[in-house]
């Protein structure tokens, strides 16, 4: 039977049997209720950790005297742990399975937790920054097991409803996150008594983090089956290679893409790590870039070549899976950017004057303590710690559009959703930079709503149709694909540097253009209707 022949056929069976079971019941009439939920505390606690990441960038500013791109090296951190132990966490799990999987992800995050301690008696940038790489690199491990799970869990055509019912959890985290971050990093004893107790909200991760994976440790998680829509996990080699010029040309165009993602990261590695080793800077930034792109170049031929022959064995022979590597590379870039310097958005740049929000009404002050401070010229504007809580508020909207996101997707092609809201986000940015007053201050937090479903519909479009290992395999690269959050985020803190924060959102802007991109030629990329209703009407 022919791969169109067979998606097709699948597809039509999957949306009757679908019909008939419950979102998390199996093909064997059991329930996968109690595991989703369980896994779901997964996403709640990532969620909780980013969301106090997120409030530091403005501590170790003020803390360190940092500009905004040099405390960016947060971000860096945290997402440099992801690209670090992405393909790892894919191996991992394709031996150990999805439940130790877990467990080996919940004691990494447990030994970063722990690790805080340490860091704050040695008191030094580099020490904290490797408590927030050993955390991320925990946080990898869960969602390259995690997110693919997620859309196991229950009939198929719901596993973009599922998974962003899960991140719904994530979302949830990042609303006390930020709370526990301001309690502790902005305390009232001042930068010095804050600094000296970041520890305690870290620890206390590990400690919850312990219990979690004992749970885990008792639990029912069951490796499930699925079926392959493009033999990815055909094991006899008599897979079809793809034929089709233009599925070439897509394949072609993705990978190199790819390539080019992957150049950007080892030079931003190489940038960091060579100046230590006693390296003139100014030699290593006039040669390296050359060098990199060079090598990039040079990889075209191999590229051709392999767009040629590849088989549909390869996750690399379906565009829209590495369609996705990039759309996720570029939306955790702009989520990475906007959730880190949300405070320095609302609140007054101390060299420039600049804030995106309007002076504050007096009694807006007296009603709210603590929420705002009076500036030099005596109009009330956001405080640091205001700011903080008011990201928990930003992060309410995110949350709120992951469950009406999750309930959009049960009708909706997944793919035409994920585009209008990155469409939308791009006139959302638009209004931002603008800086319109009120309507610039209510757009941040509409832009909060609109991410909400990109990251978990991204991540199931592309790895719509793939076998369960392969699905193992590419959950691996598309979570590598969170470089982005290294990358970028220090575009978006040069920009604010330069110009003003407004301006900085142009490199969000840019990216939701891609994200849309995206989303509307899924269909074509992935030759298949959409994702609600599986119907596949065209093979590879």
């Amino acid at each position: 039977m022919s791969a169109s022949a067979s998606s097709s056929t699948a597809g039509s069976d999957a949306t009757v049997s679908g019909a008939k079971r419950g979102y998390f019941t199996a093909e064997d009439g059991s329930t996968y209720t109690v595991t989703f939920f369980l896994v779901a505390s997964l996403f709640l606690l990532w969620g909780f950790c980013n969301g106090m990441i997120d409030t530091m960038d403005k501590h170790f500013q003020d803390q360190l005297n940092l500009t905004k791109a040099q405390s960016a090296w947060v971000q860096f951190a945290h997402y440099m742990g992801y690209s670090i132990m992405a393909l790892p966490a894919g191996l991992l799990t394709r031996r150990m399975g999805y439940k130790w999987g877990i467990i080996f992800g919940l004691m990494l995050v447990a030994a970063g937790g722990f690790w805080f301690m340490p860091a704050t008696a040695i008191a030094q940038f580099w020490a904290f920054l490797l408590g927030v790489c050993l955390i991320a690199m925990g946080l990898t491990v869960l969602e390259t097991v995690a997110n693919p799970y997620t859309t196991l869990l229950g009939p198929k055509e719901y596993g973009a409803s599922r998974i962003n019912l899960a991140q719904s959890f994530n979302g949830v985290g990042w609303i006390f996150g930020p709370i526990v971050g301001a309690a502790y990093f902005y305390s009232e004893g001042g930068v010095e008594v804050a600094h000296g107790q970041l520890y305690i909200p870290y620890v206390a991760v590990g400690v919850v983090v312990l219990i979690i994976a004992t749970a885990f440790y008792f639990a029912r998680v069951p490796d499930v089956k699925v079926q392959d829509e493009y033999h990815t996990d055909d094991a006899d080699g008599a897979a079809p290679t793809v034929q089709k010029e233009k599925s070439r040309g897509a394949i072609l165009a993705m990978m190199f893409l790819n390539v080019v993602v992957a150049g950007l990261s080892v030079y931003l590695v190489l940038h960091t790590i060579l100046p230590f080793t006693g390296i003139d800077v100014a030699v290593v930034e006039k040669y390296m870039s050359w060098i990199i792109a060079a090598l990039v170049l040079a990889t075209l031929p191999k590229l051709l070549s392999a767009a040629r022959t590849l088989t549909t064995q390869s996750i690399w022979a379906h565009p829209h899976f590495s369609g996705a590597t990039l759309a996720q590379f570029v939306y955790v870039a702009a989520q990475a950017g906007i959730f880190s310097f949300f405070i320095n958005t609302m609140t007054v740049d101390r060299k420039t004057g600049f804030s995106i929000v309007p002076p504050i009404p007096a009694d807006w002050a007296a009603s709210f303590s603590g929420w705002f401070v009076a500036g030099t010229d005596g109009v009330f504007h956001v405080s640091d710690a205001g700011a903080a809580k008011l990201s928990s508020v930003a992060f309410m909207c995110f949350l709120l559009g992951r469950m009406i996101g999750a309930g959009l997707l049960r009708k909706a092609p997944a793919h035409k959703v994920l585009g209008t809201f990155a469409a939308l986000n791009v006139g959302v940015c638009a209004l931002i930079i603008a800086n319109l007053g009120w309507i610039s201050v209510l757009s941040v937090f509409l832009s909060y709503f609109l991410m909400s479903i990109m990251f978990p519909t991204i991540f199931a479009l592309g790895i719509f149709g793939l076998g369960a290992q392969s699905k193992k395999k590419a959950s691996a690269f598309i979570v590598m694909s969170i470089t982005g959050g290294a990358l970028m985020p220090k575009l978006m803190g040069h920009l604010g540097d330069v110009y003003n924060m407004a301006a900085g959102f142009w490199m969000p802007l840019l990216c939701f253009v891609l994200i849309a991109m995206y989303g509307f030629s899924w269909s074509r990329l992935s030759q298949a209707e959409s994702l609600t209703g599986l119907s596949t009407t065209k093979g590879h």
